[in-house]
């Protein structure tokens, strides 16, 4: 009975307990120590030790007859405290006992004290730091933690400060009363030795029960929150400008009202702007080199309701092939070298709610055209390196002076991208065809050369006007500028004469000497050549002159017109 009563005790116990014989053999095993080595006990009986855990010290305890306490192993992933201890009969040694226990979750709790003191010791030597006073109590309002600089602000000590009411030592305080009331107070103003100061008193709450408050003292001075609030101040104005100028950046330089020109094309195309600016279609923009394409798109953008959206300009010719995609659709962070920490979105994003100008789209890559299909068709793009997609509202409109026709058949633009971008297209006649707008366009030209380069000129000579309407103007509008701007800088007084006209323009004055009429040489063969042009358009057309107007790939008016002036019958 003693006996059953005994091992029922020992299979009770917390601690596992094992004992052996002299050979080293398990005698006896309670249930603890059966479940901490992770095998039945009619599996651990009779047993050596060392086949049930490799790493105990029993054994070596048998052999030398020395009790070792406090050892700590490892036990199926658990860490084991243990006492061993020889059984002596007669001065003889018989047998060895140990008793263990796994101090696993007591290990990990001491491991997060140890944390937590460290963490305690980190926030304290922070508090001390801070420039403005830190002040807490518990909640019978007594002061528990006070910063250095606190008590230097207070000229106290903190040995004499710690453990008394916060009222005795704090004038005007109302730290005891958010003890009481649980409420926070901040940006409070507190008169405390002679100075207005700001501070704020937070509730610290266990449980809904309010154990402590935590004040802090923001400004010692009144004085200080008013220089910070002139420093934002300043710096509101500051953001809102840059704002501003973002915006204007952004915005278009020019409107309907920069087209210049009365002839039948102008008016034509200034009409077309107006109807074309309601809709958010894509526009395709057709001229020569020079003849003002991007005004063109600028216009549209002032004259629709997207006027007051971002108009974004990417000129597709002159971006690296390889950086263009990042350019147009942006990048994500790490996916390139050189990115930029936190991405960059492109331009697709930065037009939203506005309108995206790709010039020179005739020179976009092949590779390009298929990732821009894609985004007219889905109104949405994706960053390079990123999986999500972006919706877009943007506008897009294009121009190029390449023939996107004869680039389709030679397979270097793509026709479904052609016919994406050529839901709207606006055609630009080039300077030769307009003819009757030379003279006007001088006039506008020479007043902005006054206002952007201080100059005084007031006309142009007869001459040079006569230079001018006979020219052929290859660079178109941009020529025109250009020379007028070279004028102004070699002229002497107020008129433009033929000396002051680049070289090439003064060699055209030799011709139009030799030919009264008013045309140039030049123009005689061009007029040769368009005559011909002309009648070999309208045959093919058979004589349907809007179709042959568009294998001309010119304006039906300005047909007409020409027609009239080669006196041709169709």
């Amino acid at each position: 009975m003693e006996q059953h009563l005994l091992e029922s005790a020992l299979n009770a116990a917390y601690n596992g307990i094992t004992v052996i014989d002299h050979e080293a053999r398990v005698i006896y095993c309670n249930d603890a120590a059966s479940e901490m080595i992770g095998t039945p006990k009619d599996q651990i009986i009779g047993r050596k030790i060392k086949e049930i855990n490799p790493h105990t010290g029993l054994d070596k305890v048998l052999k030398d007859g020395k009790t070792s306490l406090h050892q700590q192993t490892l036990l199926n992933d658990k860490q084991i405290i243990t006492n061993r201890s020889p059984i002596k009969l007669n001065g003889e040694i018989v047998g060895a006992v140990a008793v263990f226990q796994d101090i696993t979750k007591l290990k990990q709790a001491l491991e997060e004290l140890s944390s937590t003191k460290d963490f305690l010791k980190m926030l304290e030597t922070g508090l001390e730091h801070m420039s403005e006073g830190v002040l807490m109590v518990d909640e019978n309002a007594h002061i528990t933690k006070i910063t250095e600089s606190y008590c230097n602000f207070l000229g106290l000590k903190q040995e004499e400060v710690i453990g008394k009411h916060v009222a005795d030592v704090i004038e005007n305080t109302r730290m005891h009363k958010v003890v009481e009331s649980g409420v926070p107070e901040i940006g409070e103003i507190q008169r405390m030795n002679n100075k207005d100061v700001i501070v704020m008193r937070i509730p610290i709450k266990v449980k809904g029960k309010v154990v402590g408050v935590v004040g802090q003292v923001m400004f010692q001075d009144v004085s200080d929150l008013t220089k910070l609030a002139r420093k934002l101040n300043l710096m509101e104005r500051k953001l809102e400008y840059y704002q501003q100028e973002v915006k204007r950046w952004q915005r278009t330089r020019y409107n309907i009202h920069n087209i210049i020109g009365k002839s039948p094309e102008i008016t034509m195309l200034k009409n077309m702007i107006k109807k074309v600016a309601q809709y958010p279609s894509t526009a395709l923009i057709r001229g020569e080199s020079g003849t003002g394409k991007e005004l063109i798109a600028h216009a549209i953008h002032e004259a629709g309701p997207r006027k007051d959206g971002p108009f974004i300009r990417v000129n597709c010719a002159a971006i690296p092939k390889e950086l263009l995609e990042a350019e147009l659709f942006g990048y994500e962070e790490g996916s390139f070298t050189g990115a930029k920490k936190k991405g960059k979105p492109g331009k697709f994003e930065l037009a939203e709610g506005g309108t995206i100008f790709l010039d020179e789209i005739g020179d976009m890559p092949a590779e390009m055209q298929v990732k821009l299909l894609r985004v007219l068709q889905e109104k949405e793009v994706d960053r390079v390196g990123s999986t999500a997609v972006r919706n877009i509202n943007v506008r897009v409109i294009a121009s190029t002076n390449r023939n996107l026709d004869k680039m389709i058949s030679q397979g270097t633009f793509r026709y479904d991208l052609f016919y994406r971008l050529n839901v709207v297209t606006l055609r630009l006649p080039p300077l030769r065809e307009m003819r009757e707008d030379i003279l006007e366009l001088t006039a506008y030209f020479i007043n902005q050369l006054n206002e952007e380069l201080g100059t005084r000129i007031d006309r142009v000579a007869h001459e040079v006007k006569q230079i001018f309407l006979g020219y052929h103007w290859p660079g178109n509008v941009r020529e025109l500028r250009n020379a007028l701007e070279r004028s102004a800088n070699v002229m002497e007084g107020t008129a433009i004469e033929v000396k002051d006209l680049p070289f090439y323009l003064q060699e055209n004055e030799h011709n139009w000497q030799n030919n009264r009429s008013g045309t140039s040489v030049l123009d005689d063969e061009v007029g040769i050549a368009e005559k011909r042009a002309i009648h070999h358009a309208l045959k093919r057309a058979n004589y349907n002159k809007k179709m042959a107007a568009g294998l001309l790939n010119i304006h039906r008016a300005t047909l007409y017109r020409k027609l009239q002036k080669y006196g041709i019958e169709a």
